[in-house]
């Protein structure tokens, strides 16, 4: 991709990829409902005859990042990615998003599409929360996929550059502020899709991000962070088979946290991706479908 003098990579228009490459001949809906109160974007792709997966994308997040494993996975399973509360387009109610708060979200949501279990699929912020199902709900839990997973330990250096970049994307939702997010979400600039960008930059300019954006980040808060930690004793009460998602050019608190609770998690396996950062699934999809569709089947 060209280079401007002294801002964001223009935009490769003879060999532009977009998220529609991985969805244009999948067969999935896109809706809202009502769980919890809060009105929650959703995609379903696959027969509700098979296998149900949820997907949880990370802090800030939408569905779309799950965009490359739809159709690969909805072959096997009944798949459903949502937009957690507060984030995307889903509703953002005026109160702090704590773990909890996504946890009843996500049994509702299994509720309102009749999911009795389900494999749990969480990036980030969606690993901490399929953590959290799994210690306290695991009658609701088959298997769990956990991606550059938070949740265990926090650094105030990580808290600090994710609250301030997040903030300064939202308060002046430009294109180099909000690429510079992906930055940090993905190693290689060529998968950093102008669509992505694009999306995270309409959602930050609504009037009610805006207005929620403290709610969004509570998590980076030292206290409330400290709260909503799984200790390590309660990692290591998952009975739910586990395939943990290292990725080699990842923050190191996330290194950190993948390798620590793959050790703890009794029934658990590693799966390393040296080459890509936070985003594995979607920076790697070639190597990330066979793999989570390996481990779902055994």
């Amino acid at each position: 991709m060209s280079e401007t003098a002294n801002s964001t990579p223009t935009v490769n228009t003879t060999n532009y990829r977009s998220i529609w490459g991985y969805l244009q001949e999948l067969e999935f809906r896109q809706g809202f409902v009502e769980v919890e109160g809060v009105r929650t974007r959703f995609a379903e792709a696959g027969s509700t005859d098979k296998p149900h997966a949820i997907l949880l994308h990370g802090t800030g997040g939408h569905w779309e990042t799950f965009a490359p494993n739809l159709g690969a996975l909805s072959e096997h399973y009944h798949c459903v990615a949502i937009d957690m509360v507060g984030n995307g387009f889903s509703e953002k109610p005026d109160y702090d998003y704590e773990i909890d708060v996504y946890v009843r979200q996500i049994l509702a949501v299994m509720d309102k599409f009749s999911m009795d279990k389900a494999h749990l699929i969480g990036m980030s912020l969606g690993a901490w929360v399929s953590a959290a199902v799994a210690v306290n709900h695991p009658d609701r839990v088959n298997k769990l996929i956990l991606m550059s997973p938070a949740g265990l330990i926090a650094t105030a250096s990580n808290m600090a550059r994710i609250r301030a970049e997040r903030t300064a994307a939202v308060e002046n939702p430009t294109w180099d502020s909000i690429h510079k997010v992906f930055e940090h979400l993905i190693a290689d600039e060529d998968n950093r899709l102008p669509d992505l960008v694009a999306l995270r930059q309409v959602i930050y300019r609504r009037d009610d991000t805006r207005n929620t954006i403290d709610h969004l980040l509570i998590l980076q808060d030292a206290s409330a962070r400290d709260r909503n930690l799984i200790p390590e004793k309660k990692w290591a009460t998952i009975t739910a088979p586990t395939m943990v998602v290292a990725s080699g050019k990842d923050h190191g608190e996330y290194q950190n946290t993948a390798r620590t609770v793959a050790r703890v998690i009794p029934t658990s396996e590693i799966f390393e991706m040296a080459e890509v950062r936070h985003w594995p699934h979607f920076e790697d999809p070639e190597s990330f479908n066979p793999a989570a569709l390996a481990f779902l089947g055994k």
